[in-house]
């Protein structure tokens, strides 16, 4: 394991300048990039790398790289939104991931960005521990950015739950998944069930998966790592539209269906990620947060899996509170 400097995050008021490192083991050639925390809330991510970082360290000991094998993983490269625990740059509150490929003469951010993407580019494969834009749970899934550069197909590697195809919008196109793509680099973001909180659980199998990637990919000799599937069931994170000897299902995200709210007050939930619910099944209520009385009762449209749920308890009105895979 060598530890390097990438670069320093400087211009900070009151504050010096703040390293940013990655961690590379193997050869030096460029084949597998992991990017934990971008964003300041993003605890899980973090958390999820530094795992990936003791495997690694462990696995080189062992001998067990391909020669030809490289991979570099970077834990965090938001500690300053995140030591102000907020989630974008506590400046101007702009997001660094909606600012790739970055520019050098530009904006904070964007000089951060360009700084990041030349320490990751070139890398045969990328994963992105990536958080989404609403404050819920997920059930963990590998998602690709449907951009006609790579093969979708090679995220089944990871042995998820799910395999989640999205078609870009306009907005995608700045993020590091999308430019990863364009400077031909295969990602795959994956997602864990939380983002502003440790959930051990579901950081050891996102880690987890990602060697099954690498042991897939030939560039561990060691075999594939067994009991993904155990794991996922042991701990309730394999949904039961998931057939258990096939490991993965292929769901476009337009075909997701989102579940709203009408009114806002305090959420009360009754099915979490992975639950199968029944057409008409009592997902939700909504409280009047001063009397406790039910404004609300969020029923199932179909039959299907929770895919996502909301875990913020003061949600607003007409929210996604739910999005469900039939």
């Amino acid at each position: 394991m060598r530890r390097v400097k990438l670069f320093s995050v400087d211009a900070l008021p009151y504050r010096q300048p703040i390293p940013v490192y990655g961690y590379r083991f193997g050869s030096r050639k460029k084949t597998l990039a992991v990017m934990g925390a971008i964003r300041g809330d993003e605890v899980q991510q973090m958390y999820t790398a530094a795992r990936l970082v003791r495997k690694f360290a462990e696995l080189e000991k062992e001998g067990a790289f391909a020669p030809d094998c490289g991979v570099m993983v970077v834990p965090c490269a938001g500690q300053f939104s995140m030591n102000v625990s907020k989630r974008f740059w506590p400046l101007d509150n702009t997001d660094i991931n909606r600012m790739f490929p970055g520019y050098g003469g530009g904006e904070t951010t964007q000089r951060l960005a360009a700084r990041l993407f030349e320490a990751l580019e070139g890398y045969q494969w990328g994963v992105h521990l990536a958080s989404f834009y609403l404050p819920g749970d997920f059930v963990p899934h590998v998602r690709v950015i449907d951009t006609g550069y790579q093969p979708n197909e090679e995220g089944l590697d990871f042995g998820l739950p799910y395999l989640v195809i999205r078609k870009p919008y306009p907005y995608d196109t700045t993020t590091l998944n999308y430019n990863w793509q364009v400077w031909e680099t295969h990602t795959f973001s994956v997602y864990s069930r939380t983002t502003d909180f440790i959930d051990e659980d579901s950081a050891e199998l996102a880690a987890e998966s990602i060697l099954c990637f690498l042991a897939k990919r030939g560039m561990l000799h060691s075999q594939v790592p067994e009991g993904v599937l155990r794991f996922l069931s042991e701990k309730g994170l394999l949904g039961s539209e998931v057939p258990k000897g096939s490991g993965t299902r292929i769901v476009k995200e337009e075909k997701l269906i989102n579940i709203h709210n009408k009114k806002g007050g305090i959420l009360i939930r009754y099915h979490h990620p992975a639950d199968h619910v029944r057409e008409g099944n009592l997902l939700a209520e909504i409280i009047d947060p001063y009397t406790t009385e039910i404004r609300e009762k969020i029923l199932a449209p179909k039959s299907g899996t929770i895919f996502f749920a909301h875990h913020a308890q003061l949600i607003a009105g007409h929210s996604i509170v739910f999005r469900l895979i039939v």
